[in-house]
């Protein structure tokens, strides 16, 4: 997440430097650290703010799972912790989920795929990647 991205989220949120600290579970300097770039947003963060703007934004989008969106093929779909779960709508929050046929390693390499998927898109009020 980059720091323009991490304060336009706090500001739709409608939350100051320390609010959202508490909210995020980190100090205030951190979050100053992250909107001035100084410091980047770990992936913990990163979860839990893309988690606050989903529930903010839930009633501005009306979302199919994303395995109707993905059109997922029933043994991946039968796997994947995201249906498993009925979390259809936060499987960008999931670890392990099997986008593209396969789980990934790690939280960065998850949100490469995540980023460009029409379901993280509507939560986060993008029109495209």
């Amino acid at each position: 997440m980059e720091r323009e991205e991490f304060t336009a989220f706090r500001k739709k949120l409608n939350k100051t430097q320390s609010q959202i600290a508490q909210l995020l579970g980190v100090s205030v300097k951190a979050v100053h650290s992250y909107e001035q770039g100084w410091r980047s947003v770990p992936a913990h963060v990163e979860k839990q703010m893309l988690f606050l703007i989903s529930r903010a934004t839930q009633g501005e989008n009306v979302m199919k799972p994303c395995w109707e969106i993905k059109t997922c093929p029933e043994e991946i779909k039968n796997s994947c912790p995201a249906f498993e779960f009925n979390a259809g709508e936060l499987c960008w929050m999931i670890s392990g989920t099997l986008c593209e046929g396969h789980a990934r390693k790690s939280w960065q390499d998850k949100m490469k795929i995540c980023r460009g998927c029409e379901t993280l898109i509507a939560v986060l009020g993008k029109k495209g990647a």
